[in-house]
């Protein structure tokens, strides 16, 4: 349950419905969350054990057939943090429950299929949590930036991308789609500390630099996209992702928040306790 007298962060990052305006938003905000960077990190994590022991009942319920699962979509322009997110938050998790992905440009084979088949195979089984650094929604970013596909085939493709992830509602999945925000000059930052380091600079290619004469065009195929498919069901997050600290809290809480709802509870046993618990004292 939330804390007394706070509002869940779902409700204070959830994007409303209707249009969205980037521009309107604070990437360095960070709403509802601790004072400063330090109490950010303890916080963070403080809900580790909370975190961990939820994903174990989750993947131990699905032992005795629970179906559900969760999840989480991280989409961001460059530098804005989906590896690190990953890395933070998942990184607090015991890796045989989690499923990470992370989805480059698709191969020769993966084009040669519908543009979620690739997704579909990626899809948490029961007791997971799954990532998606990068996701389905590729195909209505990218891909409509850079006039990979006919306008009106990307057109469809936002009612096909609701369809799926109905469906994966249908099917108990819980989905947590956050939407990394970072500021055009806070990326430009991080280009450069990725330049100014060696250990960095194999995260840095030129093309960053040419996909910077695109963000308009970005930021306005992200506005389409946080509009178009925000269902109930299926929720967008926006989460300020200036500030890299309040980022993984902010995206561990949600999905703290989504696994307390979720309340897995560990099997009954399907063996009389005391009875085996006296055949070994007996032995």
């Amino acid at each position: 349950m939330p804390e007394q007298g706070k509002t869940p962060l779902r409700k204070l990052l959830r994007v409303p419905a209707g249009g969205v305006d980037l521009s309107a938003y604070d990437a360095g905000a960070k709403p509802g969350g601790p004072r400063d960077k330090k109490a950010g990190l303890a916080a963070t994590a403080d809900m580790g054990e909370e975190l961990a022991g939820l994903q174990d009942r989750l993947w131990a319920s699905s032992t005795a057939g629970d179906p559900r699962r969760v999840l989480l979509v991280l989409q961001g322009m460059d530098t804005s943090g989906k590896g690190g997110t990953v890395k933070h938050v998942i990184g607090m998790l015991h890796p045989y429950g989690t499923h990470t992905k992370a989805f480059k440009a698709p191969t020769a084979e993966e084009r040669e299929h519908h543009f979620l088949w690739r997704i579909e195979k990626e899809v948490p089984r029961a007791g997971e949590i799954g990532t998606f650094d990068r996701s389905h929604y590729e195909d209505v970013l990218a891909v409509r930036v850079r006039e990979l596909a006919p306008p009106e085939e990307v057109e469809r493709r936002y009612d096909e991308i609701d369809r799926f992830e109905q469906r994966l509602a249908d099917d108990r999945v819980t989905l947590v789609k956050c939407f990394l925000h970072i500021s055009y000059e806070e990326q430009r930052r991080r280009l450069l500390r990725r330049l100014d380091r060696t250990d960095k600079q194999w995260k840095f290619s030129p093309d960053d630099i040419d996909d910077r004469a695109l963000w308009p065009a970005y930021q306005k195929a992200y506005e389409i996209a946080l509009s178009r498919c925000n269902a109930p069901h299926a929720p967008w997050y926006l989460i300020p992702a200036d500030r890299k600290w309040y980022r993984n809290w902010a995206v561990g809480r949600l999905l703290l928040e989504h696994m307390r709802a979720l309340d897995p509870q560990y099997p009954k046993p399907g063996y009389d306790v005391e009875e085996c618990r006296r055949r070994l004292l007996g032995e």
